[in-house]
């Protein structure tokens, strides 16, 4: 028998239900990550699942991407607005990726599935993953030179993957006929229906023991109550206009133009605007970011900067507003290319971070490296059968009052993995060489930044198709309270004949068997004074290998106590 209990009078309830719901997005996510053909999810764990209330909030999100989990908000909005939840029935399942729809790049593909009770629909569910190939001008479909969005692969407006129990079989042959490896993608996909399957089967569990009635009550009391803790964490902040610049490297195309963020962040009250007023205008190349996206990194960074321990959900965002110029960076016009917008993205939760560092200094970090490198190696086994493998490699985070930095690790709204060596060299021709900490790249502090990483690899068979998306070549990451910043990134092609190619941040090449590449990516800055890091903590960095004999004499002569 269903229950009675009038949720609102019922806290235990509540937070039964909440932490339900959290245990079912994380079971899709589960589910998602184990199904999938495709290394970088199974390995790059390049995938995200959440739940939706009927009208397009999230409920719950799995422990994923927090890029994912924001810009599913749009996408399930923008299906609800074309199939409104009384035309939907049990089975349905919608399907889109088109950022200019409401996605954020085409490698994103997003599932959305009803969920039903009792022959009424109550809630979504939702999966995002990053197909490892879209089609597009290049393997991995992330080209850094694309000057429009039909360059970057197959568009998806929102439609009707599935009808009830059938398979829109035009639809899954149109999309197999446009990209690299069919198999690898259908079985990605196939991965994304059964996670949302999953959360609409125990979702509906959930109404029948709570009552279809009562749990989208207790749904939107949930919402209530983490929409009253995120205006606290607000209010507490001191009001005023907090300002903060970085830089991306180039937009892939004009190679020696850096491309502006600029963040305006007003604290006023219970709730935050950041305006974007001074930023880019939108650039040729693919590192324009679609609203969804700049939503996600302000979505980030407030919440890290107030109170990350609010329960997440789409009350949390209420309290968060955005001003996105038209035409720029952050609100390009179609047909603008977006497939790099993970980059612009980690930049806007930097920037917003950086500017939030003014209310409240004591807690902000350091600049963080915030640099994913993205690579994409396309070719052809020795069977002949074609491959698309996708690399995701980390930096360093800044460092913090009391704290070091991390080395190698995402951060500002990514939190993928990059893949085991003996994950790439069982599924492809490439031998890794070598892939150590990079030592001396955090920067140097009474606490230093975090280190990124070496790491070489070696074409051995096949020409292949190489797709280097790099950030930090040229900028650094900033220290604070004195903190120095961290070291730039730096990668290079060694070819066979013994020629070396410096790689301007960005690149799309040839390799031939024999040819090397080595990728080092960028430290976190410093916090505090460098003469303030203490000699035990010098000597644990030179004994850990993270820094040299020389970078020690440099820090025993600055001071260390």
């Amino acid at each position: 028998m269903a229950s009675t209990i009038d949720p609102g009078a019922d806290p235990i309830t509540l937070e039964v239900v909440r932490n339900k719901l959290d245990g079912i997005a994380n079971e899709m996510q589960s589910t998602l990550v184990r199904s999938s053909f495709s290394p970088i999810v199974k390995e790059g764990l390049d995938a995200s699942a959440s739940l939706f209330t009927l009208e397009g909030e999230t409920l719950a999100q799995a422990t994923a991407i927090p890029i994912h989990l924001a810009t599913l908000i749009p996408v399930v909005r923008t299906v609800i607005g074309k199939f409104p939840p009384g035309t939907m029935r049990e089975g349905d399942i919608y399907i889109m990726n088109d950022p200019y729809h409401g996605g954020t790049h085409l490698p994103d593909i997003a599932l959305v599935m009803p969920i039903f009770s009792r022959g009424r629909p109550i809630a979504f569910s939702a999966a995002m993953t990053h197909h490892q190939d879209v089609g597009g001008m290049s393997p991995g479909s992330v080209p850094p030179n694309a000057t429009e969005i039909y360059q970057e692969g197959i568009r998806i407006p929102p439609l009707k993957y599935r009808d009830g129990d059938e398979v829109n079989q035009t639809l899954v042959d149109l999309m197999a006929l446009n990209v690299r490896v069919p198999e690898t993608f259908m079985g990605d996909l196939n991965a994304q229906v059964a996670a949302c399957s999953i959360g609409a089967r125990r979702v509906g569990e959930l109404a029948e023991r709570y009552g279809s009635n009562h749990l989208p009550a207790i749904a939107e009391e949930l919402l209530r109550r983490s929409e009253r803790l995120a205006r606290r964490a607000v209010e507490r902040m001191p009001d005023g206009r907090y300002h903060y610049v970085d830089w991306l490297d180039n937009d892939g195309v004009a190679l020696d133009e850096p491309v502006r963020i600029e963040v305006t962040a007003i604290i006023d009250g219970d709730r935050v605007l950041v305006d974007f007023e001074g930023t880019s205008p939108q650039v040729r190349g693919p590192f324009n970011c679609v609203p969804s996206g700049a939503y996600a990194g302000a979505y980030f960074a407030v919440l890290a900067m107030t109170d990350s321990s609010i329960p997440i959900n789409g009350g949390c965002f209420r309290p968060i507003e955005l001003r996105l110029p038209e035409g720029s960076i952050v609100n390009p016009r179609e047909p603008a290319p977006v497939n790099s917008r993970t980059s612009t993205i980690k930049r806007i939760a930097g920037a917003i971070i950086g500017a939030l560092r003014e209310a409240r200094p004591a807690d902000a970090p350091a600049d963080a490296a915030a640099a994913l490198h993205v690579l994409a190696f396309g070719g052809a086994r020795e069977d002949g059968s074609p491959y698309v493998v996708g690399e995701l490699i980390a930096s360093g985070s800044g460092a913090s009052q009391g704290k070091d930095g991390v080395d190698v690790i995402e951060t500002d709204g990514s939190n993928c993995m990059n893949l085991p060596v003996e994950a790439l060299e069982m599924d492809v021709p490439i031998r890794m060489r070598r892939s150590e900490l990079r030592a001396n790249s955090g920067g140097p502090g009474e606490f230093r930044g975090g280190l990124g990483i070496s790491r070489e690899y070696e074409v051995l068979a096949g020409e292949v198709v190489f797709t280097h998306r790099g950030e930090r070549h040229r900028r650094p990451a900033q220290g604070a309270a004195g903190g120095h910043p961290g070291a730039c990134a730096h990668s290079v092609i060694r070819r066979a004949n013994g020629e070396e190619e410096v790689i301007p941040s960005k690149t799309l090449v040839r390799l031939q068997p024999g040819d090397r590449v080595e990728i080092n990516t960028a430290g976190g800055g410093g916090y505090g004074e460098p003469a303030a890091r203490t000699t035990d903590r010098l000597a644990a960095d030179l004994a850990g290998g993270k820094i040299s004999e020389s970078a020690w004499t440099r820090a025993a002569a600055a001071g260390g106590d």
